[in-house]
């Protein structure tokens, strides 16, 4: 394979950094496919891949993956495609949710989150605690509207409780406005209806850039962001408290962590004396955040 303009782009010695990066994506939906492919694209040279899912019929209008691959793992699809893409990438595949696969984090430079369902997302914020492992989430709103990227460092910023503690309920962290998604439902979590494909690959596209940035992190090449959060607008919506958003356009949101978080903070529960995780049904208890099945 001929990387000459990327090397171009990014310098030698930067694809070569690249070469032996090793991501963990989890969810290979929509949005963890097309991150899959472009940082393979990209240059990323070992990937693996988690999911429990099998690509359906319904899937194929919004995956990077198309009908040749109906009835698979998805997992299986995306690594044949970062193949097609990057021949020489290493990619393991674990069918299965992270919960059950948590051993595949050990040596990872980046943890790249593509799943929906809040439940899951807490129960990697755990796994990412305890490992001190970096990793992105990515949020598309109902119809995709909008969406948001947050780069999560352990205990440098807030976890994901905290974060989703502040911007799933409407509220960020000065000086920020309030904010009002204006799709958050009853019980605090995001809607599910989906959105077109574009709109997906918006919030997607940018997921991957930033993983891409994070990966080149002490390089010439990485870029200090203005702040963890970016909070994107792919039509008219009300991000700030009154105020419409245009389309096509985003702003950046600094959350800050809260000492206070019962995950990772001061009042943490999440690992008593002997060591013992507190389990997601006593977090929602305690925190009174809905969580939801993975979708």
């Amino acid at each position: 394979m001929d990387w000459d303009r990327v090397e171009r782009l990014i310098g030698t010695e930067n694809l070569e950094r690249l070469r032996h990066k090793r991501v963990v994506i989890v969810g290979l939906g929509s949005g963890g496919g097309l991150v899959a492919q472009a940082l393979a694209m990209s240059g990323v040279g070992r990937f693996v891949l988690v999911d429990d899912d099998v690509l359906e019929a319904s899937n194929v209008p919004r995956h990077v993956a198309d009908n040749r691959y109906l009835g698979q793992p998805k997992v299986d699809a995306v690594a044949e495609l970062i193949h097609y893409r990057n021949p020489q990438a290493e990619v393991v595949t674990r069918v299965g949710r992270i919960e059950h696969h948590s051993d595949v984090l050990e040596s990872a430079d980046l943890l790249v989150v593509g799943v929906d369902g809040e439940n899951a997302k807490y129960a990697i914020n755990q796994v990412c605690l305890q490992r001190n492992l970096k990793a992105i989430y990515a949020g598309v709103y109902e119809r995709g509207e909008g969406g948001d990227v947050v780069v999560i460092r352990p205990y440098d910023g807030p976890c994901y409780a905290c974060w989703a503690g502040k911007l799933r309920e409407g509220q960020a962290a000065a000086p920020v406005e309030e904010l009002d998604y204006g799709m958050i439902g009853p019980e605090g979590t995001l809607e599910a209806q989906p959105g077109l494909w574009i709109h997906v690959m918006s919030v997607a596209a940018v997921q991957a850039d930033l993983a891409l940035n994070e990966l080149m992190l002490g390089s010439n090449f990485y870029k200090k962001m203005p702040a963890n959060t970016l909070i994107m607008a792919n039509t008219a919506l009300e991000i700030l408290d009154g105020v419409t958003s245009e389309p096509h356009t985003s702003i950046w949101v600094e959350v800050e962590r809260d000492p206070q978080c019962l995950v990772c903070g001061a009042a943490s529960k999440l690992v008593d004396k002997a060591q013992q995780p507190l389990s997601l049904d006593d977090l929602a208890s305690e925190t009174g955040i809905a969580v939801s099945d993975d979708d």
